[in-house]
């Protein structure tokens, strides 16, 4: 839950700090202040410009603290899923087979039939696979998350003034280009949010001018949503479908003839969204052997008893081959959502407070005087729709992590940034406190930023990013050593579920190091004989999990 920072109270200071200079000073705090905003705006009018500069800025601040947040190590089960689908691309292709040994390697988010695969769209582990090329799968997430400043950069600037666009998306680069999970794991997030502001970044240039680039990116954003987050995408582009055949039909103001926006504009946008289906579709394809049935689908099937929507009750408990799905699948998930009114209180709330630490911070409190007005502008209504329809959608799932809702970052900032607008207006006596409270937000926001760098704090949400380096060091260790290896890792009655350790990559029988699930005798014996040119060694992540010893017959498994 959202907790008092006690270490924002010299932001706070601060803050009271800008509220005298006003009070106190208002002539010279105005002046003071619209100095420096005419310096930066001169530089946001460089629209061009700004938008490289953003990108390779949001890169280098990163890179400079890596020594006190380090490239980030995988934790969370999704992560890994990513990462095989990661390796899976960079060795040249969409799925890999299924193994004969799969029972032993069996974890979770992975689907074994008909292809060894990812359950999760595609577009994650694209960035992943092209940072995994250039040397490791955290470079493409982190320029993932320059790409979203910039493209949200782009947006704003068909929304906003030059300037009002500059300060929105250098909030966005200390939101997420910092201290947030989007950017210290790879669970993603990046990708949806730069999806989200490709389309509704597009869509005002297309009534304003109908130009065919314009018409590509916004197939472009679609096809990324559409292969990121499906379901809160499509949510997210239905109200700009409307405008967007609204405008077609000549309903809106444009300059553009009939003739021009079907052949500009529909034309291709039409070609750009088909070739988006027939991807999905041979995607699907080569990953279920059906071009209609989704991967995490038929996962969801294979796997899962509890619905995907607050009104889903539970199917009949499913039989797994070991007991850490077992309690998972047929525990904790069944325990967790049991479909009573407290349950979706519980989730619901558990949603809006994650949400809250990821895209806002408590300097965000104090644009509450200027948030009315933006209800009742018109040029405001379609972002409102939009976000308002995205978190009911969001808020109607009974698992939800605050990147679902990612397509809705640029909608969030807009809203964010025309609240500032209309705080800047407010006088008391005179006196420019809006301008004062504009600046403390920004303020308090980089403090807070500052704070969780030098505390080392990878995300006000720590447990998504502090992944545990022990599994990391030993696979490091054993790649530098002689010969081919395989983990028999050995869990307690007791164990983390959270804490999976048993994943591999796309090449099983060629790795130098494989990790696999201790089971019964007979499993064992037979994963033994197929690998039998590897020295084997066991893992007892929840005794020792640095510890790494010869594996032998003579300790057997827990009995359960």
């Amino acid at each position: 839950m959202l907790q008092f920072p006690y270490s924002i109270l010299a932001p706070l200071a601060a803050t009271l700090g800008f509220l005298l200079l006003a009070a106190l000073a208002p002539r010279k705090c105005e002046q003071v202040l619209r100095t420096f905003e005419r310096v930066f705006g001169k530089l946001a009018r460089r629209k061009t410009l700004v938008i490289a500069l953003l990108f390779l800025v949001v890169i280098t601040n990163r890179l400079v603290i890596l020594p006190l947040l380090p490239i980030p190590v995988p934790s969370i089960h999704d992560e890994f899923s990513y990462l095989l689908m990661a390796d899976t691309f960079a060795h040249g292709r969409l799925a890999n087979p299924p193994h004969p040994m799969w029972i032993s390697f069996e974890s979770f988010h992975i689907n074994w039939f008909p292809t060894y695969s990812s359950k999760y769209p595609p577009g994650q582990g694209a960035v992943l696979a092209l940072g995994q090329f250039l040397g490791h799968p955290w470079i493409g997430v982190l320029l993932s998350v320059a790409a979203m400043c910039a493209a949200i950069l782009w947006m704003l600037q068909a929304w906003l003034p030059a300037r009002w666009a500059f300060l929105g998306a250098a909030l966005v680069a200390l939101k997420f280009g910092i201290a947030s999970y989007w950017n210290n794991s790879y669970w993603g997030g990046a990708v949806a949010a730069t999806g989200g502001a490709l389309v509704l970044g597009a869509m005002p240039r297309i009534v304003r001018r109908a130009r065919t680039r314009d018409a590509l990116l916004l197939g472009l954003g679609i096809a990324i949503l559409a292969n990121t987050r499906p379901y809160e995408g499509l949510v997210f582009c239905i109200p700009v479908a409307g405008w967007f055949l609204w405008w077609l039909a000549g309903k809106t103001k444009s300059p553009a003839a009939p003739r021009t926006r079907i052949v500009r504009v529909l034309a291709p946008l039409a070609v750009v969204l088909t070739l988006t289906i027939g991807f999905i579709g041979y995607y699907n394809w080569r990953l279920t052997g059906n071009a209609f049935l989704f991967p995490h689908t038929l996962n969801s099937r294979t796997y899962r008893t509890t619905g995907l929507f607050l009104w889903d009750h539970p199917k009949k408990p499913l039989e797994y081959r070991n007991h850490q799905f077992e309690d998972f699948y047929n525990g904790w998930e069944r325990e967790d959502y049991q479909n009573t009114w407290q349950d979706v209180w519980t989730v619901s709330s558990e949603k809006l407070t994650r949400s809250g630490s990821t895209y806002f911070w408590w300097g965000a409190l104090l644009l509450l005087p200027g948030l009315p007005f933006v209800f009742f502008e018109r040029k405001m209504r379609l972002p409102l729709l939009i976000f308002l329809l995205g978190k009911a959608a969001f808020l109607t799932l009974i698992w939800s992590f605050p990147h679902y809702a990612a397509a809705l970052t640029c909608v969030i900032f807009l809203l964010l940034v025309q609240a500032i607008r209309h705080l800047r207006t407010m006088r008391l006596g005179g006196r420019p406190l809006g301008l004062a409270l504009s600046w403390a937000i920004v303020c308090l926001l980089a403090t807070d930023v500052g704070s969780s760098v030098r505390r080392h704090i990878c995300d006000p949400l720590e447990w998504s990013c502090q992944g545990d380096p022990s599994r990391a060091a030993i696979e490091k260790k054993l790649s530098n050593a002689p010969g081919k290896h395989l983990i028999m890792v050995r869990y307690e009655e007791d164990h983390n579920l959270h804490d999976e350790w048993v994943y591999n990559g796309a090449e099983i029988d060629t790795a130098k190091v494989l990790w696999a699930r201790e089971l019964d005798s007979a499993q064992n014996a037979k994963l033994f004989a197929y690998f039998n040119d590897r020295q084997i060694w066991l893992v007892e992540p929840d005794r020792d999990n640095t510890e790494l010893i010869p594996y032998t017959a003579a300790a057997p498994p827990p009995e359960r």
